[in-house]
């Protein structure tokens, strides 16, 4: 198959409608021309029919003019410039009266022909139209008008008219095309600058847009789309950049650390007790590893849980408590008060896994970033369509600069770094992703050293 451009194959795909356009109005334009000058013929013939109808006369069985001067006429003498063909004949055929112009020739008869009606001809080798009227005396059939009529101009008009039709379609359509490919590149010029810049963007250079076109049009809509696709795909660029750099850093980190006190310790003989402290360091440390990649993986699994979402009623206070009772031995060791509102609260539609792993982010941070002999609280406010959750604790909290940043990867806000807490910053992160997928509504809000108030607002029907 011929590979055409999309310029070449608009014009094309233009000419081909265009073509059959033309073709129709060519087809009714030769056909009114046509009728037209039939009629014009046919009107003509009855004109005449009807003036030469009260010029005979019938007398002892013959039909003789009442005025002879008739023939005296131009159109019935001439045969060069619209003549008028006329004659009188006997009920069986038999010439009475002629017109000059015919001279020795005469025109058809047939008794079979129908009265009145107008038919085509020749004579001598001429186009003619032709009626043939019947003559009536007392009732009485007694002859037949018999009158014609050149088509011969008419005949070359068509002919003509077909000739400059047929040499003209072609013509128009290869004019056509052209102005049709000319259209056609103008129309598709924010397609080329689309196809240059497309080109132009890498990796290194994905801050480059796409010039968006004058007209709001589809192309527009189209360029919009392009650019907000480029810009995702610098987002996420960046983001994995950042996590990267981010990851690397968590992991080079603790193994640095590892490796220093194992070198240390290997230097010398050292004590029973001060090996176990420094392997239970070392051991520390792996945990505090294990954890960040349990956290890195989540993350990464995260992205592709969209088509795996499992959405069902569920029932928020028995999730709650399941989410506490996992944390019951970090509870009484800190001896945090959990206060959680009683009142019965209806089902809510969400997915229960992914939202469990919310729970259980939120709940951790709580007890772990809070103060001993703290409190964690549990809220919930119903409407009609929706429950708000709020959980609060009276922990360490962070300021409000920080407000922005708690849900970026790998962040830990200044006041929890100086705790002993060991944390990833992926908690947060893993928290903000789960709630858009699941399209949970989340906010945050803190007190420096005074606690920390999230918010989460779920629906209670499909």
């Amino acid at each position: 198959m011929i590979s055409l451009s999309i310029k070449n194959r608009i014009a094309f795909y233009y000419i081909l409608g265009t073509a059959f356009l033309i073709l129709l109005i060519f087809i009714a334009v030769h056909q009114i021309v046509s009728i037209t000058l039939n009629k014009h013929i046919d009107d003509n013939i009855q004109t005449e029919v009807s003036k030469h109808l009260s010029e005979y006369k019938y007398v002892n069985g013959k039909i003789e003019l009442l005025y002879e001067d008739e023939w005296m006429e131009r159109e019935h003498n001439a045969i060069d410039v619209n003549p008028v063909f006329v004659e009188f004949v006997s009920a069986a055929g038999q010439l009475f009266e002629k017109s000059p112009n015919l001279k020795e020739k005469e025109l058809l008869f047939d008794q079979e022909f129908t009265d009145g009606d107008l038919f085509d001809t020749t004579l001598d080798h001429r186009l003619i139209r032709q009626i043939q009227v019947p003559l009536y005396e007392n009732d009485i059939k007694v002859g037949y008008l018999l009158v014609a009529m050149s088509r011969e101009n008419a005949v070359m008009v068509i002919l003509n008219l077909e000739r400059i039709l047929l040499l003209a379609y072609p013509f128009v359509l290869v004019v056509l095309f052209f102005l049709a490919r000319i259209i056609a590149g103008k129309s598709i010029q924010p397609v080329q600058n689309i196809i240059k810049t497309s080109r132009r963007i890498s990796e290194r250079n994905l801050s480059e847009r796409v010039p968006l076109p004058e007209n709001k049009d589809e192309l527009y809509e189209l360029t919009l789309t392009i650019n907000n696709l480029i810009e995702r795909i610098e987002k996420a660029l960046e983001r994995e950049k950042e996590f990267t750099s981010h990851a690397s850093h968590e992991l080079r980190t603790p193994l640095a650390v590892l490796q220093g006190t194992l070198e240390v310790l290997i230097r010398k003989p050292r004590e029973e007790i001060e090996y176990r402290q420094k392997i239970n360091f070392c051991i520390t440390e792996i945990k505090r590893m294990n954890t960040l990649v349990d956290d890195l993986l989540m993350l990464a699994r995260i992205e592709n849980t969209q088509s795996e979402i499992n959405m069902e009623l569920l029932n928020l206070q028995e999730l709650f408590i399941e989410v506490i009772q996992r944390f019951a031995v970090p509870i009484q060791q800190n001896n945090i008060e959990v206060q959680m509102n009683s009142s019965q609260i209806g089902r809510v539609y969400t997915d229960k896994h992914l939202f469990l792993m919310i729970l259980n982010n939120l709940i951790s941070n709580a007890i772990k970033y809070n103060v001993q002999n703290g409190a964690l609280f549990v809220d919930f406010t119903e409407s009609d369509d929706q429950v708000e959750i709020s959980i609060s604790d009276t922990g360490i909290g962070f300021s409000q600069w920080d407000e922005n940043e708690v849900f970026n990867q790998f962040f830990r806000s200044q006041n929890a770094k100086d705790t002993p807490v060991k944390g990833t910053g992926l908690g947060l992160a893993i928290v903000k992703k789960l709630s858009e997928i699941l399209a949970i509504p989340i906010e945050i809000k803190s007190i420096l050293n005074q606690g920390t108030v999230v918010r989460l607002i779920l629906n209670k029907r499909i």
